[in-house]
């Protein structure tokens, strides 16, 4: 397949690059930065705006080998209670530097396991959230869920406090990859979690999916994706399994010699995309799809979807508020980090009611290149003419980059009416060319762009 070559000679299937989830990256935030500043930040927010919040529940009962989350595992709810306790302090914290009634756009419970909560206390917790934001009449709530930690008095309580839509992993459903990455989990277990939630009334569903997973091969995947595609979930997220084990150390359990190698990964990648599409979703980004009618196609269309740690949003809201420990919390100014580990969080909350630990401050140089960056990874074009509008202070810097896009990437980009668009075939080479703009950024000299 030509296009393949074409990837393979711009280093597609050997490149170690960013997910672009924000920008700058996260691995770019600076120690020290979270407190004043996250207090300073909060108190700028205006009563008339509506927030994003992201609550971060790190506790697993197991602890799946492929996942490279901030998680740890807990066969009592001792640990469990006691970090409610702390969510509980640091969202009393918030309420100290936040206006009173303040609206919220965006719930989402992100883990680990959300669902590890027993029924009682995830009430308190979310009983606590209502009474402290005021849902906003486009108000969303989210929260991912594992098929075999799904209690019914849980889903019962979650449906009470009007959750739109569940996030389910899968991973994959083939017996001897699931073995492989330490995560069993039946098809027929998913599905009666996915039926016993739209029985609930949560009509809204999303599904997580991992390729270049040990043992994975194109028939193991194409099986996965039609009893997927049974399902009918109205949003799926199809994301490349990221060996790090020098990062994730359980991740030590899964062999080297298990995994495929990158040209397979990539095929796997593009066999889904096509029966995807085949059954109505629409492919978003680099590795979303969704059907016609959900939110994040509408977004799309629109020219609204962008990117956050999450992935893929139809969020607008610009502010995006974390708790719990590791959550990333994003304001207009820039982004702050809490504490990592539990232990090193609970005492920030305990000794100054936040946990603010890194962050980064966002320059102009910053929001011009996260523009363009976010224009790539979501579009997989970028209207020069619209960003030099945008941003008038850069009409040189921009000149420049298009150049350096078109000269190393004329292979891959077509330009149409002042559009650098991706063609079609080459759209897994998106992150490849947000690195390129990214390296436009001088970090020797914070306020100047180096081309």
């Amino acid at each position: 397949m030509e296009h393949i070559d074409i990837l393979r000679a711009h280093g597609l299937f050997d490149a170690k690059v960013p997910r672009y989830t924000s920008y700058p990256p996260a691995n770019r935030f600076e120690n020290g930065l979270g407190d004043p500043m996250q207090k300073d930040w909060l108190k700028t927010i205006s009563p008339d705006e509506a927030v994003s919040i992201y609550i971060h529940i790190p506790f697993c009962r197991r602890l799946c080998w492929f996942c490279a989350c901030r998680t740890q595992g807990t066969q009592t709810l001792n640990p469990v209670e006691a970090y409610v306790d702390v969510l509980l302090q640091e969202l009393e914290a918030y309420d100290t530097c936040l206006p009173k009634g303040l609206g919220m756009r965006r719930l989402h419970l992100g883990g680990g396991t959300p669902t590890l909560l027993t029924a009682d206390l995830m009430t308190r917790l979310l009983d606590r959230v209502f009474e402290r934001f005021q849902p906003v009449s486009d108000f969303e709530f989210s929260v991912e869920i594992d098929p075999t930690e799904a209690n019914p008095k849980v889903l019962k309580v979650l449906a009470d406090h009007n959750m739109t839509r569940a996030s389910v992993g899968v991973q994959d459903f083939n017996n001897q990859v699931q073995t492989a990455i330490g995560r069993e989990q039946s098809f027929e277990q998913t599905a009666d979690v996915i039926g016993a939630l739209r029985q609930n009334g949560v009509n809204s569903l999303n599904i997580d999916l991992l390729y270049g997973l040990p043992f994975q091969t194109n028939q193991s995947i194409s099986d996965t994706i039609d009893r997927i595609i049974s399902l009918r979930p109205d949003r799926l997220a199809l994301y490349g399994y990221a060996h790090v084990p020098h990062v994730s150390k359980r991740q030590v359990m899964i062999p080297d010699e298990t995994l495929p190698d990158p040209e397979s990964r990539y095929k796997m990648a593009q066999l889904a995309k096509v029966r995807l599409t085949s059954h109505g979703y629409t492919p978003l980004g680099i590795d979303h799809f969704a059907l016609p009618s959900d939110s994040l196609t509408r977004a799309w269309t629109q020219g609204t979807m962008r990117r956050n740690f999450q992935g893929y949003t139809d969020d607008p809201c610009p502010t995006l508020l974390g708790m719990g420990a590791s959550a990333i919390s994003q304001f207009a100014q820039g982004y702050v980090q809490n504490a990592v580990s539990t232990a090193a969080y609970t005492d920030r909350v305990r000794t100054t009611g936040l946990a603010g630990h890194k962050g980064i401050v966002l320059s102009k140089d910053d929001c011009f290149l996260a523009a363009l960056i976010n224009a790539i990874m979501c579009d997989g074009a970028v209207n020069i003419p619209e960003m030099a509008r945008r941003f008038p202070d850069f009409t040189n810097d921009l000149e420049q980059i298009h150049n350096r896009l078109t000269t190393k990437f004329a292979d891959l980009l077509i330009k149409e009416n002042g559009v650098l668009q991706i063609k079609e075939n080459f759209l897994a080479a998106a992150r490849l060319i947000a690195a390129e703009i990214d390296q436009c950024r001088s970090f020797e000299h914070p306020h100047s762009l180096a081309i």
